[in-house]
Formats: C-alpha cells, sequence, structure tokens
C-alpha cells in the first residue's frame, strides 16, 4: 500500500452515534429515539429508501458550524431531518468505506446535499450554511440494531 493510501485509511479513534431521528413521511415532525434497528430499507419507521441513500449521517461537529454560518448556536439535528448525528469521526474521510454502527455495517456513498427546505427551515442563507456540510447517505450493508452511544469506525 502507497503512503497516500495508508494516511487515508487511517482514523484516529472510534466515533459515536449522539442522536437517532426518523422521518415518518414528508414534512412530518422527525420522531427521536434512543435506538432503532436498521433494515435493507434504512431505519424502522423512517420513510427511508432502499440502496445508497438508505441511512443519513451528519457530524455533530458539523451542527455548529451549520449554526455559525447563520450568527447562531449550533442547529438542531432535527431540523437537518438525517437519521444519524455521529460525533468523534470525520464521515468525510470515510467515503466509500464500510463503517460499523452499533451492530449494523453501512458503506458510507454519496454526499447529503441541502434541499430548498433549509431556506424555510433556517432562513435566509440555510442552503448555503448547509452545503458542504449537510451530511453523507449510506447503504447498509449489514443490518442491525443502532443505539444512542453505540460506536462508529471503518472496518478495516
Amino acid at each position: 500500500m502507497s503512503e497516500l493510501a495508508e494516511l487515508i485509511a487511517g482514523w484516529a479513534k472510534p466515533g459515536r452515534v449522539d442522536w437517532i431521528g426518523v422521518r415518518p413521511a414528508r414534512r412530518t415532525e422527525i420522531v427521536t429515539l434512543g435506538d432503532a434497528m436498521i433494515s435493507a430499507d434504512g431505519l424502522g419507521g423512517d420513510r427511508s429508501r432502499a440502496g445508497k441513500r438508505a441511512v443519513t449521517l451528519i457530524q455533530q461537529e458539523h451542527l455548529a458550524a451549520i449554526g455559525s454560518y447563520l450568527g447562531q448556536g449550533p442547529i438542531a439535528p432535527d431540523v437537518l431531518r438525517r437519521n444519524l448525528v455521529v460525533s468523534g469521526i470525520n464521515l468525510a474521510a470515510l467515503k466509500s468505506r464500510e463503517v460499523q454502527v452499533g451492530e449494523a455495517v453501512l458503506r458510507v456513498a454519496v454526499i447529503c446535499a441541502p434541499c430548498s427546505r433549509m431556506e424555510e427551515a433556517l432562513g435566509k442563507g440555510g442552503y448555503s450554511a448547509v452545503r458542504g456540510h449537510g451530511g453523507w447517505c449510506a447503504k447498509v450493508v449489514r443490518c442491525g440494531r443502532v443505539r444512542v452511544g453505540d460506536t462508529v469506525q471503518p472496518i478495516d
């Protein structure tokens, strides 16, 4: 393996699941959970899609960044409507990798771009504030339960 490939494959420490939410239907309130079952179709109770967008993740650290761009404190996770908020690990560095999240294994697939609703949810500039910080979509590789407090780490 080349030196660059080794650097890219490295990671400092495991992350952690800080928050879990499901979207039962379009434009309905998000439901915060302490745990959820991840199946091939995504989180139980979520209106998610199968495939590379089955589960959405965002870094806790980015909630503060988004808020700072809007001149306020960290954004509440339910506002962005992602499924999992994780901390302590860089999701962008995990692109195309398999990641153990609780009992489940996900493959971090594509960036989760903001939608026009961010202006509605966050006010003027909301869309731009989320750009580059909106999280990642993942495909389910192995089903399993995820709980708040579970470890998030790449599978070597």
